[in-house]
C-alpha cells in the first residue's frame, strides 16, 4: 500500500483526505517513482471546488496535483535512460503527483541536478511552464519593457524572472512587502490597485511593450490601457478578458513538458532563477496548506513534503 490525497465530492479544503491506496505499478514505458516533495496550484484548488466542472471534471474519487520531484523505484518494460534510485522532477497527467508514490510516462520526467532542492524541484510543472509559455507568447526580448501583474505569486516570480532573463526591463506590481524581494531580483515594484496605470507609467515613461497577466482582476483592460498591443499580452488568469480584448492566453498547456522542465532547472543551476518557497508542509496537513493557499498573498509556492 502507499498514500495518496483523495477527495470524493467537490467542495472546500475539508473534502481533503490522505488515505491507503495500492501501490501503483508501472506499465510498458512508464516509471514508479517514490515522491519527496509536490507542489500545490491555484488551478488544483479551483477544480476540486467543482469551478472548471465543464472543462476539467473529476472522477470520484479523485486525486490531485500534476508536479513532483522524487527517487524512481520501479521502470515498466522498454524503459531505457533512467536508472533506479534516479533522482527525478516530473509531472502527471492524471492528477496523482500528491502521493508517496506515483507512475508516470517515462517521458514526463527528467534528471534533478544535485544542486536544486526537492523543493524547488517539485514547482517546475505547473508554475514553471506556465510562466515559460507566457513569456514566449508576449515575445519579451532585449529592450523590451514587460510588465508582470502578480510578479511575487507562483507563476509571477518565474515570468518575471524569465522575461528579466530574455533580456527585458521587468515591472511586476504587487503588493508592498514583496516590493525589497522584487528589487533583489532587478525587477521593478509598483503597488497595484487605485492609480496602478499612472504608477507604472512613472516606472517607465519609456512605454511598455508586453504585458504577462497571472492573477486576473482587470490586469487585461490595464494592459489595453498602457498601450500594449493585444498580440503581446498574455493572461493566464482572464479567459473572458482574453475573448473580449483578443489577446493570447498560453499557459501550462502550451508550454508544458520535459525539455521545458530540463530548461528551468538549468536556470536555477545557473543563478539565473530563484524559486522562494513560502512555506513547506507535511504530506498529511494538505487541507492546511490549500488553505494557507486559497488566503492568497503566498510570495512564491507552497510544497508538500512525503518525508
Amino acid at each position: 500500500m502507499t498514500r495518496a490525497v483523495r477527495f470524493d465530492r467537490y467542495g472546500s479544503t475539508e473534502v481533503l483526505r490522505v488515505v491507503e491506496v495500492a501501490r501503483p505499478e508501472p506499465g510498458p514505458g512508464e516509471v514508479r517513482v517514490e515522491v519527496v516533495a509536490a507542489s500545490i496550484n491555484p488551478g488544483e484548488a479551483a477544480i476540486r471546488r467543482g469551478l472548471f466542472d465543464a472543462v476539467f471534471p473529476a472522477t470520484f474519487p479523485s486525486g490531485q496535483g500534476s508536479d513532483f520531484a522524487g527517487r524512481v523505484t520501479a521502470r515498466g518494460a522498454g524503459v531505457q535512460g533512467i536508472g533506479l534510485g534516479q533522482e527525478v522532477i516530473g509531472f502527471s497527467d492524471d492528477r496523482s503527483s500528491q502521493a508517496t508514490e506515483v507512475v508516470v510516462a517515462a517521458a514526463n520526467v527528467v534528471p534533478k541536478p544535485a544542486t536544486v532542492t526537492w523543493e524547488e524541484a517539485a514547482t517546475l510543472y505547473v508554475a514553471g511552464t506556465s510562466a515559460f509559455a507566457a513569456v514566449r507568447a508576449v515575445g519579451a526580448d532585449l529592450g523590451d519593457v514587460v510588465v508582470v501583474a502578480g510578479a511575487s505569486g507562483g507563476v509571477g516570480i518565474f515570468a518575471a524572472q524569465l522575461a528579466r532573463h530574455a533580456g527585458a526591463t521587468v515591472v511586476g506590481t504587487a503588493r508592498e512587502e514583496e516590493h525589497d524581494f522584487l528589487r533583489s531580483l532587478e525587477i521593478i515594484p509598483v503597488s497595484y490597485g487605485d492609480g496602478v496605470a499612472e504608477r507604472i507609467r512613472a516606472a517607465v515613461p519609456e512605454g511598455v511593450d508586453a504585458f504577462i497577466d497571472t492573477h486576473g482582476s482587470g490586469n487585461v483592460a490595464l494592459a489595453i490601457e498602457l498601450g500594449v498591443s493585444p498580440d503581446r499580452i498574455d493572461t493566464i488568469a482572464d479567459f473572458a478578458a482574453a475573448k473580449q480584448y483578443g489577446v493570447k492566453s498560453e499557459g501550462n498547456a502550451a508550454g508544458g513538458g520535459a525539455q521545458t522542465l530540463s530548461e528551468l532547472a538549468a536556470l536555477i543551476v545557473e543563478g539565473e532563477l530563484r524559486i522562494p518557497i513560502d512555506t513547506i508542509y507535511p504530506f498529511e496537513r494538505v487541507a492546511e496548506a490549500y488553505g494557507h493557499l486559497e488566503k492568497q498573498h503566498v510570495r512564491g509556492k507552497i510544497v508538500l513534503r512525503m518525508e
